[in-house]
């Protein structure tokens, strides 16, 4: 039987002093961790990190292009907040818009030549923040049981949003 959140009227199950010093770490380490790459693709590259990280999507994928649903999905984005980066970094000509060769209900968003060779020029700058502001401070099993939590972690939240969808989807319409 899949585990269930707790009910809203369920009394609350309060955090030990231990966890709570935990979250507190963990919350803090995921936004100055996040600032910190911010300002450093800002001062470098004149990207967001956002921007970065669909640049970096985009680049991944064959042929540069991704359909902007998927990649809404992947920079964990709503499709008109995507839209408006999608727009910013047309201006700059990093990307461009197509419909979907398979099916033109979709629009794929597609990495440019600029948009590649600014990624390019961007990427060392940023993998050498991130080497030392996470992997130069941690030893090798401390890596291992980072990733470990995060892929729990993940995997966690996405079942919730699956369960979540499901109860939406089965909920009774008035």
């Amino acid at each position: 039987m899949p585990e269930q959140p707790p009910h809203p009227n369920d009394q609350p199950h309060w955090l030990t002093p231990d966890e709570l010093e935990t979250w507190r770490q963990v919350g803090l380490m995921v936004h100055r961790l996040s600032a910190a790459l911010e300002v450093q693709l800002q001062q470098d590259a004149h990207l967001s990190y956002i921007e970065y990280y669909v640049l970096a999507g985009l680049s991944d994928q064959p042929g540069h292009r991704m359909r902007m649903s998927d990649l809404a999905v992947l920079a964990n984005s709503e499709q008109s907040r995507l839209s408006h980066l999608i727009s910013r970094l047309e201006r700059r000509d990093f990307v461009r818009r197509e419909p979907d060769p398979t099916n033109g209900r979709y629009t794929q968003a597609i990495l440019t030549e600029a948009g590649h060779a600014h990624l390019v020029e961007a990427a060392p700058g940023h993998v050498a923040r991130v080497r030392d502001l996470v992997f130069d401070v941690l030893d090798p099993a401390v890596l291992d049981s980072l990733r470990t939590a995060a892929e729990k972690i993940s995997e966690r939240i996405d079942r919730r949003e699956q369960q979540a969808c499901l109860r939406k989807d089965t909920t009774p319409r008035q």
